[in-house]
């Protein structure tokens, strides 16, 4: 049934037709909504008959409105200064975020029709702020307005309070009055921090004297804090409590994951734990649903790599190789590729480690030592499910390899990450790895080759007049008018950086027949880039320089991420 046509059947109907009602029991509902003119919902909890929980998510389907669960959300402290106490309780609802540039204010809400009661928050809030709505339930809201108000939640505040106070370190098991412990606020206080900031992961890091927080923003590690060592070791039970590890174990290296709602977004949040002479050092990875799948054409590919992409996507079989060093984006694009061509007529499988983001209509699978589930398994099983498509999270080892090559083989269209400096370099990285060249030539699409370069911030950057070495590198002849390009310059905007957000940068190398050629005889790697170039192969450098040229990024920059020192 579509969507729209779920948003118009009533409430009572949903229930049954998902099996969570009878109608005998909506009766009874039916016959009390007569006696006491309350909503059929409200009516239902009180009956017993559902929880909450299962009423928030039926309501959503019913209104077409998206549902939050406030037990596993993280509330932004700037956002319950905007509206007081008693008018949360006294219409249900929660401010949850508040994004300033955007002036935008995120609220949970048990009736999403009160239209009284978000006319009461609009007279609190400055002229020209939004207000967006999640539907959330009605007791939900009432405890979360008990925890959250009344408590110090920014970072400095409960800082203060942790310094100026008698705190229980020791009292941090999952009790009603958690909230209490200023610990605990404090962990949701850095990882609402970071997610406001756009970071892509948190660092906590003992050293001798002191704690040092520490978020990767755009590529690059900024020190945010430094704590006093008695903090860490309550810090690091309530991460570990949150993302499900031992918290007896202290000298073994742990994993886990944690899942929460902050500014009304569903974040994960890839946990590691490391032991290290100061004390256990623990990282955050930040996966953000929201941002993970990014539209083919919003890449920032130019068109001439587009077209090149969308034609390697459209061989039916064969492999496509997404190749550059840890946090270079080489899932995301992959999961760009993915959600172009997810259609009802394919079956896409994909094998991960782990699974970042949940694609619908996608079968995804993560590996698992306990399960001995790995990629080369797991390729295997796959082969038997009749799948289109394939991607397996990484080729590190001859047998995935090999799994991947067959899968290929046999009419497949697979998609993988292999760890290489260049396009190019995959065919000697495969070599090594140990794939016949024969199995390679024919089987291979193309190899996209990637890193992530910061992007100049649009309302700082500043223009200035190309050096004379700086015009060596860019390649423009003695005669040309001198370029203009652009330098970082740091404003309010991007945390004067000068820098915000990220592009990719690619080289595309299509395997023709041509280039199977070379490989099936084990050509050098200088041959099969001279092949390439008269191709129209362009490298990393080249892309590069022309986001340089066009005022996206600086050279300097550029030249942080890719090697230009053979251009000089």
């Amino acid at each position: 049934m579509s969507t729209s046509a779920m948003q118009h059947r009533p409430l009572g109907q949903i229930l049954i037709s998902e099996g969570i009602l009878s109608e005998d029991q909506l009766r009874i509902a039916l016959l009390e909504q007569m006696k006491l003119n309350q909503p059929i919902g409200k009516l239902l909890v009180s009956l017993g008959f559902v929880s909450e929980a299962t009423l928030r998510q039926a309501l959503s389907e019913s209104l077409g409105k998206q549902s939050i669960d406030l037990t596993h959300a993280v509330i932004d402290p700037q956002a319950l200064k905007l509206v007081p106490r008693e008018l949360a309780k006294r219409y249900h609802l929660l401010p949850l975020d508040y994004d300033r540039p955007s002036q935008r204010l995120t609220l949970a809400i048990s009736d999403i029709n009160d239209i009284v009661g978000l006319d009461r928050v609009r007279t609190q809030l400055e002229e020209g702020t939004e207000i967006e709505t999640l539907l959330a339930g009605e007791s939900e809201i009432d405890r979360a307005i008990d925890q959250y108000y009344g408590y110090e939640l920014s970072i400095d505040g409960i800082l203060h309070e942790i310094e100026t106070g008698e705190i229980d370190w020791k009292s941090l098991s999952a009790t009603d009055d958690e909230y209490s412990q200023p610990v605990v606020r404090l962990i949701d206080s850095i990882l609402t921090d970071a997610v406001k900031r756009e970071a892509s992961d948190i660092h906590f890091e003992p050293e001798a004297n002191f704690l040092r927080i520490r978020y990767r923003i755009d590529g690059m590690l900024r020190q945010i804090r430094a704590l006093h060592k008695s903090y860490w070791p309550a810090m690091t039970v309530r991460i570990k409590v949150l993302s499900g590890m031992n918290i007896a174990e202290m000298r073994a290296p742990q994993d886990g994951r944690i899942g929460l709602s902050v500014s009304g977004r569903a974040i994960d949040f890839r946990v590691a734990s490391q032991p290290t002479i100061h004390g256990e050092n623990i990282v955050l990875r930040i996966l953000d649903r929201q941002k993970g799948i990014v539209p083919l054409e919003g890449l920032g590919l130019s068109e001439e790599h587009l077209q090149q992409l969308k034609l390697m996507i459209a061989r039916p079989e064969g492999i496509i190789l997404v190749t550059g060093p840890t946090g270079s984006g080489k899932t995301t694009t992959l999961y760009s590729v993915l959600n172009h061509i997810n259609n009802e007529g394919i079956h896409i499988m994909t094998l991960e480690d782990p699974v970042e983001y949940p694609m619908a209509m996608v079968r995804q699978t993560s590996v698992s030592e306990s399960a001995k589930l790995d990629f080369a398994n797991g390729i295997r099983s796959m082969m038997r499910q009749d799948p289109d498509v394939i991607l397996v999270g990484e080729v590190r080892d001859a047998e995935t390899a090999e799994m991947a090559f067959r899968a290929a083989m046999t009419g497949h269209q697979v998609y993988t990450t292999l760890h290489t400096n260049s396009a190019i370099g995959a065919i000697p990285r495969l070599l090594d790895i140990g794939v016949l060249p024969d199995i390679m030539a024919g089987n291979i699409i193309g190899i996209v080759a990637q890193r992530l370069i910061r992007r100049l911030c649009e309302h700082c950057k500043s223009p200035y007049l190309a050096e004379p070495h700086e015009i060596r590198l860019l390649g423009t002849g003695p005669n040309q008018p001198h370029p203009i390009l652009f330098r970082p310059s740091g404003c309010e905007l991007c945390d004067f950086q000068g820098y915000r957000g990220r592009i990719a940068i690619m080289e595309l190398l299509r395997v023709d027949s041509g280039i199977d050629e070379l490989i099936a005889r084990r050509a050098t790697t200088h041959e099969i880039r001279s092949r390439a170039l008269l191709q129209g192969f362009t490298t990393l450098a080249d892309d590069g320089l022309r986001r340089v040229m066009n005022g996206t990024t600086s050279l300097e920059e550029l030249g942080r991420v890719v090697d230009l020192t053979d251009r000089m």
